[in-house]
């Protein structure tokens, strides 16, 4: 399943997909290490959001 499958619209695709697949999106981490993927989003923002629809 790709991150934007499953982002409703208006959400940026990796950040949902890393809130609500964390343990398959972070299984790479150790115990209170942080997601370099989340990191950078936090510091610059999202590069894209889902289009809401109209």
């Amino acid at each position: 399943m790709s991150a934007q499958a499953g982002a409703p619209p208006g959400e940026c695709p990796q950040c949902w997909y890393h809130a609500h697949h964390s343990r398959e999106a972070h299984r790479h981490l150790g115990p209170r290490e942080d997601c370099p993927e989340c990191v950078a989003h936090m510091k610059s923002g999202h590069p894209y959001l889902v289009p809401k629809t109209a």
